[in-house]
């Protein structure tokens, strides 16, 4: 891989601690830092289309996120989401042609000790370097195929579908 494009759209993994409110809010992106701390040995740039709870996410924003995918010059594309709808933007990027897409995001804030934020891109830049050209989720140390897998919100985790 020469060059990987990450689109971020928000959701937990960009999560901070906003004081004045006692909340937690969206703020910048995290990946390009971590990658930065991390030393990877390809080029990569960020895209940020959206700073969203992916529970807000609708039809509207899928738009804007495939079209900024679509725009993209380079075959491999990391998207950074919120889980609780990764599976819903998943299926809605399934037929970009000639594009590895790989979404991840994190199940406790990425600024967070311990966070699985680290682990997940790690697995999704894994992922995105050795797959064959479609969409795929990387989640919990497994690649999911978005037709296959759905997130259990009550365990906070994925899991195939029954069946």
């Amino acid at each position: 891989m020469q060059h990987l494009t990450i689109v971020t759209t928000g959701g937990t993994i960009d999560k901070i601690y906003f004081d004045d409110k006692s909340t937690f809010q969206i703020g910048s992106p995290q990946i390009g830092e971590i990658l930065e701390a991390l030393g990877v040995a390809f080029a990569f740039d960020v895209v940020s289309v959206l700073r969203k709870d992916s529970l807000h996410l609708d039809a509207g924003d899928r738009a804007l996120i495939r079209a900024a995918i679509e725009r993209q010059p380079h075959r491999h594309v990391l998207v950074t989401h919120g889980t609780d709808t990764m599976v819903d933007t998943a299926q809605a990027l399934r037929d970009i042609p000639g594009k590895v897409i790989v979404l991840t995001g994190a199940l406790n804030p990425a600024l967070f000790k311990g966070s699985d934020a680290v682990f997940n891109i790690g697995c999704a830049v894994g992922a995105v370097q050795t797959l064959s050209d479609g969409v795929y989720i990387a989640m919990n140390g497994r690649i999911w195929n978005p037709n296959q897998v759905r997130k259990n919100r009550e365990a906070n985790r994925f899991e195939p579908l029954p069946g």
